[in-house]
């Protein structure tokens, strides 16, 4: 149990003390009771609005309450001091011991430090990419995807059972396109010239080897044919040719799917008219009339009875039509039956959108509270585009690809950790510039760099002291038997209360549905080890390695370890790996 954990269990001991004495009322909602560090470091070292929360459902002064609940955490021996601050705030500083027995816990616990059982038992189905199956991956997909497969990952870290799902979009007028424009480079793959490529259909080179395969399997048979008889064909054979062609992308970034779901077969399979059935007998679609367009009608409007989702009564800004006047789906129509669907086998659903979709989510967040009648969690995180840069300017596009950056030219360039890392230095929502300059660059500015140089950093300094013949190396052969934590002094343990908070950002990043906070926490914590360390520049007794001082030596090696394996264990969340050295 990690230090916060076990304050929370020290503090929920302390309320059932005071219940006991008659001093609070029992059954109390604590849910929102908390513990965390003060945002002040000078309040101590852990902060908990017990009283606060309690006083009001009890009947008593918060202030109060907190000297009687200060009384009973008096007793603990791992606080140091404990005090009631304004209303009722209760601040505790902790001893010593208690950090360096934290210090010990991390490395007793290795990788497993920070993963969390808060998602036991609960299912998360996390859609992200489903790009259309119409070419490579590109730049403006890759922020999403590395979002995407790093949320996964953290929700995993908390306990959740998580299942990536990729939704195929080949229903849709765009893989007709794309059988259209395969047919042209099958006929260029002929020996047909087919001079400029036509407006509207899709001019990248990735597309000739699609027509290659179509010549050497049909020859020449639909050459002169009319479009009914080669475009369902020509449609399934280039869309399975894209879908290896995207998985193949992502598996450069170690993205990897568990479900690929496809439209098509969610059509032909009548889950639309299932979730339209089950939403008529819950009285949530009716037939009637959309309101005119504001503003100047067009030419061709004209009111049409259509089936309508009663969108409004679940927060969005009008009901919403499921299918067209010819009949067929809309796309919200079959997006809507798509997560029935899912929500079929998972208890919370988590969509990744690009920014660009942000006009539609109140009415899919609208169609899962109907369907799932509000039990289901559903949280819909829209990604800001990528501006791609080289030293300030704009990057050329790619002719392979026609009128985009590959994902696959870019992680070529500086590595898939770069890629991913710096994906997510910024939160999701907020404008991100990708310069492959400043990536790349050894700098205190680029947090890539500034975290993989602390765990270089670590992971020299254990090998040079391995050369010095000093225990305790970075192989984890055993720890320094002279080291003596209490060596360590408050500096140092001052990096061990940051290191301890690990496990906190964990579950607050997967309740919040916010991979980037790990980002942001180790480069916290990178700086906090980058600062300790060049102290030993100016001061030769403050550096880690001091040969003729053995037992203090490994007590750095063994504080410096704990750091770098919750560096790895971030890292991995993250999906980057850690370095061992800089290049």
């Amino acid at each position: 149990m990690t230090l916060y954990l076990r304050f929370a269990a020290h503090i929920h001991a302390a309320l059932d003390a005071l219940v006991a004495s008659g001093d609070l009322p029992a059954g109390l909602e604590r849910r929102n009771v908390t513990v965390e560090p003060p945002r002040d470091p000078s309040h101590g070292d852990l902060a908990t609005n017990a009283a606060m929360v309690l006083a009001k459902p009890a009947g008593t002064n918060p202030r109060a309450l907190a000297e009687k609940l200060a009384a009973e955490l008096e007793k603990l021996g791992a606080a140091q001091s404990v005090s009631v601050a304004g209303p009722g705030f209760i601040n505790m500083t902790l001893t010593d011991a208690t950090w360096r027995n934290e210090l010990a816990a991390i490395l007793d616990a290795g990788d497993a430090y920070g993963r969390s059982t808060i998602g036991e038992g609960v299912t998360v189905n996390v859609e992200y990419v489903s790009a259309n199956p119409t070419g490579p991956m590109h730049m403006g997909h890759c922020r999403g995807a590395v979002v995407g497969d790093a949320l996964a990952s953290l929700l995993e870290h908390a306990g959740h059972k998580v299942i990536r799902e990729y939704y195929v979009n080949d229903a849709g007028g765009q893989v007709d396109t794309l059988a259209r424009s395969a047919h042209l480079r099958y006929q260029e793959a002929l020996g047909v010239e087919i001079g400029e490529i036509p407006e509207g259909l899709y001019p990248g080179e990735y597309l000739k080897p699609v027509g290659d395969a179509l010549a050497h399997r049909f020859g020449p048979q639909y050459l002169s044919a009319p479009e009914s008889e080669w475009l369902a064909e020509f449609r399934k054979v280039a869309v399975a040719d894209m879908l290896v062609m995207i998985k193949a992308d992502l598996a450069l970034l170690g993205i990897h799917h568990d479900l690929f779901s496809s439209e098509a077969e969610l059509q032909a399979a009548g889950k639309p008219e299932a979730a339209e059935a089950w939403l008529r007998g819950h009285d949530l679609v009716y037939d009637g009339v959309l309101e005119a367009p504001k503003g100047e009608l067009p030419d061709n409007w004209e009111p049409v009875e259509l089936p309508l989702f009663r969108s409004a009564q679940f927060g969005d800004d009008q009901d919403r039509p499921i299918k067209k006047s010819d009949g067929s789906w809309t796309y919200f129509g079959a997006d809507l039956a798509y997560h029935f669907q899912k929500a079929q086998s998972a208890d919370q659903l988590i969509d990744i959108w690009g920014a660009d979709h942000a006009g539609t989510v109140k009415r899919i967040v609208a169609a899962v509270a109907a369907l799932t009648e509000g039990k289901t969690r559903f949280d819909v995180k829209l990604v800001q585009m990528v501006r791609l840069l080289r030293n300030g300017e704009p990057v050329k596009m790619s002719k392979r690809s026609g009128n985009f950056v590959t994902l696959a030219d870019v992680v070529e360039e500086v590595g898939k950790d770069v890629v991913r890392f710096t994906m997510l230095t910024r939160k999701a929502d907020a404008q991100m510039d990708f310069d492959f300059a400043k990536v790349v660059e050894a700098s205190k500015d680029n947090p890539v760099f500034y975290v993989q140089y602390a765990h270089a950093r670590i992971a020299s300094l254990h090998r040079k002291a391995a050369e010095a013949g000093i225990p305790g190396s970075w192989a984890g052969a055993g720890d320094c038997p002279d080291a003596e934590l209490s060596l360590l002094d408050t500096e140092e343990l001052g990096v061990v209360k940051l290191a301890a908070q690990f496990p906190r950002i964990v579950e607050s990043a997967a309740l919040a549905r916010e991979p980037h906070r790990i980002a942001f926490y180790l480069y916290d914590l990178a700086a906090s080890f980058h600062s300790l360390w060049n102290q030993g520049n100016d001061n030769p007794e403050r550096r880690f390695l001091l040969p003729d001082q053995v037992r203090l030596t490994c007590a750095r090696l063994y504080l410096a370890r704990a750091i770098g394996q919750i560096v790895r264990n971030g890292l991995a969340i993250m999906g980057v790996e850690a370095v061992q050295e800089m290049h």
